[in-house]
C-alpha cells in the first residue's frame, strides 16, 4: 500500500529530506512554490535573449548566476552531487544533463535549458526548449511534441487518478507521434527537498501506480527523441545523449495537485512556455 505524508502535521526532520513516502502540502506550501516557480520562469524567460548564434553556453550559466543572486535566490544544481553548474544545457542530441561550457550555439541548434532556483527553501523547477536561428522543420516539430507531450501528461492529473495515467498520456502521444520517450530520466517529487519521492515516469499503464491526492507537488518533464529511446552517458557521468545521435527535446514544469485538477508554478510571465505551438495553461 502506498505511503502518504500530511507534510503540516510530520516531524520536522521529514520536511527538508527525502522520504520514501509521498508527502502532502497545505496552501503555505503551495504559495512557496508559486514564488519559486515564477522566479525561475522569470529566468528562463530572461535566456532567451542570450539563445543566439555565437553565444557560449557559459555565458547562460552566468546570467542564471546573477540572476539567482541578484533575487535573494541561489540555484539548486550549482555543487548538487558535485556539479559545477547553475544550470544545464543541453544542445541537439544531448538528452539531459549538459555542461554550461565554453561551447558556442550555432544557428539550427536547439538547446534546452534547465534551471531549479531555490527561494525560501522551496525549489523552482523547470526548462525549456530554445531555437537558435531557423531549425530545420523536424527540429521545430520535435519541440512541439515534446511540450505537447508534457502537457498531455499533467492534463492527466488530478486527485483520484494514478501516476500511470500520466505516463500513459505522455507515452501514447509521442508514440501517435512517432516519437520515442527516454525511460532512463523522469520526474520527481519537489519542494522542499530538489528531488523526493515519488518518480513521475515518462511512460506507464493507466489505472496503475499510486494514487494522486490533493497537496502532491512533483515535476513532469519527458524526455523526446527524434529517433530511439536509447541513451548513453558520456565519460563526464553526468551528460546523456542519444545513442544513434538523434536530436532530444525537453520540457519540464512543476506543479501541484488540486482539489480538481492541477496547478502549474513554473508558467512564463512572458507567455514563452512553448516554441512554435499554442500554449495550454492550468485548469482552475
Amino acid at each position: 500500500m502506498d505511503s502518504y505524508i500530511d507534510i503540516r502535521t510530520a516531524p520536522p526532520a521529514h520536511k527538508a529530506r527525502r522520504t520514501e513516502s509521498i508527502k502532502l502540502y497545505g496552501p503555505d506550501a503551495f504559495e512557496g512554490m508559486r514564488r519559486a516557480g515564477a522566479l525561475t520562469a522569470t529566468c528562463l524567460d530572461g535566456v532567451t535573449d542570450l539563445v543566439r548564434d555565437g553565444t557560449p553556453l557559459s555565458e547562460i550559466n552566468t546570467f542564471v548566476l546573477h540572476f539567482a543572486a541578484s533575487h535573494n535566490a541561489r540555484p539548486a544544481t550549482l555543487g548538487y552531487k558535485g556539479y559545477e553548474y547553475a544550470c544545464c544545457t543541453s544542445v541537439n542530441h544531448v538528452v539531459c544533463h549538459g555542461f554550461p561550457n565554453g561551447k558556442k550555439l550555432r544557428n539550427g541548434d536547439i538547446v534546452n535549458v534547465d534551471v531549479t532556483l531555490v527561494v525560501d527553501g522551496w525549489h523552482g523547477d523547470s526548462s525549456r526548449m530554445y531555437a537558435v536561428g531557423k531549425p530545420k522543420r523536424a527540429a521545430e516539430r520535435l519541440m512541439q511534441i515534446a511540450h505537447e507531450a508534457m502537457m498531455q501528461g499533467i492534463q492527466a492529473v488530478r486527485p483520484g487518478a494514478r501516476l500511470g495515467d500520466i505516463g500513459h498520456a505522455i507515452q501514447s502521444y509521442a508514440a501517435f507521434e512517432r516519437c520515442s520517450v527516454v525511460r532512463d530520466f523522469c520526474g520527481h517529487g519537489i519542494g522542499q527537498v530538489f528531488h523526493d519521492s515519488p518518480n513521475i515516469l515518462n511512460f506507464g499503464k493507466p489505472g496503475t501506480g499510486p494514487e494522486l491526492r490533493e497537496g502532491m507537488i512533483f515535476t513532469v518533464e519527458p524526455m523526446i527523441n527524434l529517433g530511439g529511446s536509447g541513451v548513453k552517458m558520456l565519460a563526464d557521468d553526468w551528460t546523456a545523449v542519444t545513442r544513434d545521435k538523434s536530436l532530444s527535446a525537453q520540457f519540464e514544469h512543476s506543479i501541484g495537485v488540486t482539489a480538481d485538477g492541477f496547478e502549474i508554478f513554473t508558467l512564463s510571465p512572458q507567455a514563452l512556455h512553448a516554441h512554435g505551438s499554442s500554449l495550454a495553461v492550468a485548469r482552475p
